[in-house]
């Protein structure tokens, strides 16, 4: 087997950093009491600055007075976890979150869908790029061994067994994953690499040691077997982002929107699935929350669609009360289809699909004023067509042919047609609800040329009737 592990070294301020229009202002992560606020993380242009992890708040702003501030939130960055572990699952069936920070992932199996590990690799690396992760990345033939390569650097592989002994001796202990008071241990007994542990007879390391060294030995070379338990993920998806300041209008809200979308993409693509309706919550300090449905008529996963479907609703959503946080629910998942399209695409490349323009429209303009016309159960022309969904055919109103422009009315026809054209084709119904119709239709030629769609009727009187006209 093969197992390749992504260390997420900036976990904590990948996830505010996601969010924020700006990725590159300087901001620091603090965490503790009101009197004594601590640096738990900063970013690279706030490190540029002066400021440090474990710098209190006080010191950093005598450095520093201005530089962005967010919660360190034990909380999001395990929804993080949780989404990069979704993103993975559409590369593998067995991922784990067994390290914090970490994924790890069995990509065996993966190799003759996704190509080679070069291959692989630089798809991984792309795809985190744009979720917003900063990565580490190595492979090795087992998860132990994968995770302590990912702390020694970027980009290591070691594809099998035979060369994992020579890949790991050199390592500094500091490096293998064990407990700081381990590695102390260790140190002061001049051992600063794992070949000089190795080196030790293995009975006097048990009798010196916990057996967890050992253990934690034997996994990394693959002696015996890590337990692992593998990422499910959830059924449903809910994502909330707290704004920093309080929000007016919707304009503000399009960039956490295009985020809370593109997450959401992320997880469909995970577990395979399109979302056909999800909801949109806009929290405010007093009023009650207010909720944007998003109607779908087929499910999408498209990150770009989605944002477009959910701004098109979002934009005339009045505002009552300025907005503290906004967040997406969507629990209707239904399995997703690929379009089937042609091998050459015919349309121009800044035309949208028929599916992109439909929802556009209804998003815009609302879901009564796009339908398609489909067919009833009547012979009666005025009770033959119904409002149906949005569709780019048009269903069959009958065997014989209908006018493409049907009169609200009938009016009479003022002189004969010049000619039948075809008919007639007799019509009665609607003794039952008092609509009785009794006519014979006929497709006939005018003298000025024009081709009508007529009848002659026992109830509208004797004459000719033009009840609709052909193109």
């Amino acid at each position: 087997m093969r197992w390749a592990c992504i260390l997420f070294p900036q976990f904590a301020l990948d996830g505010v950093l996601r969010n924020r229009p700006d990725p590159d202002e300087p901001l620091a992560l603090l965490s503790g009491p009101i009197q004594r606020r601590i640096l738990r993380a900063v970013n690279p242009a706030a490190a540029a600055l002066g400021l440090r992890p474990e710098m209190t708040f006080t010191a950093a702003q005598a450095i520093c007075p201005r530089f962005a501030t967010a919660e360190y939130d034990e909380t999001e960055i395990t929804r993080q976890h949780q989404l990069a572990a979704t993103w993975a699952y559409s590369f593998s069936s067995q991922v784990s979150l067994h390290y914090p920070s970490a994924l790890l992932l069995e990509v065996q199996s993966s190799l003759p869908l996704f190509g080679p590990w070069p291959r692989f690799e630089a798809r991984l690396r792309q795809e985190l790029t744009s979720l917003g992760f900063v990565h580490r990345l190595a492979l090795a033939p087992n998860p132990v061994a994968a995770r302590v390569l990912a702390n020694a650097g970027d980009g290591l592989v070691v594809p099998n067994m035979t060369g994992l002994p020579e890949a790991l001796r050199d390592l500094p202990l500091h490096h293998l994953g064990l407990t700081p008071e381990l590695v102390q241990a260790l140190n002061r007994m001049g051992l600063r690499q794992l070949s000089q542990v190795l080196a030790l007879p293995r009975a006097q390391l048990a009798r010196r040691f916990p057996k967890a060294l050992l253990e934690h030995l034997d996994q990394l070379l693959g002696s015996k077997t890590l337990p692992l338990n593998f990422f499910q993920p959830p059924t449903t998806f809910s994502l909330r982002i707290e704004l920093n300041f309080e929000v007016e209008s919707t304009q503000p809200l399009l960039f956490p929107l295009r985020r809370l979308t593109a997450d959401l993409a992320t997880y469909l693509a995970g577990r395979d699935m399109g979302v056909q309706r999800f909801t949109l919550l806009l929290e405010h300090r007093h009023a009650p929350t207010t909720q944007v449905v998003i109607g779908l008529l087929a499910a999408e996963r498209d990150p770009a669609l989605l944002f477009e479907f959910a701004r098109g609703r979002l934009e005339p959503t009045v505002v009552i009360e300025p907005v503290l946080a906004i967040g997406l629910v969507a629990d209707e998942l239904p399995s997703y289809v690929p379009q089937h399209t042609s091998l050459f695409d015919e349309r121009p490349q800044q035309t949208l699909s028929w599916e992109q323009l439909r929802e556009r429209l209804r998003a815009r303009l609302g879901d009564d004023a796009v339908y398609s016309i489909g067919a009833q159960g009547d012979h009666r022309p005025e009770q033959a067509w119904r409002r149906d969904a949005p569709s780019l055919a048009l269903g069959a109103l009958g065997p014989n042919p209908r006018p493409g422009w049907l009169l609200p009315e009938p009016i009479p026809l003022e002189a004969d047609p010049l000619r039948i054209v075809r008919g007639p084709e007799r019509l009665e119904s609607g003794w039952w609800d008092g609509g009785d119709c009794r006519r014979d239709y006929f497709e006939v030629e005018l003298l000025d040329g024009r081709r009508a769609w007529a009848f002659q009727s026992v109830t509208e009187g004797p004459g000719w009737w033009v009840h609709g006209w052909f193109g």
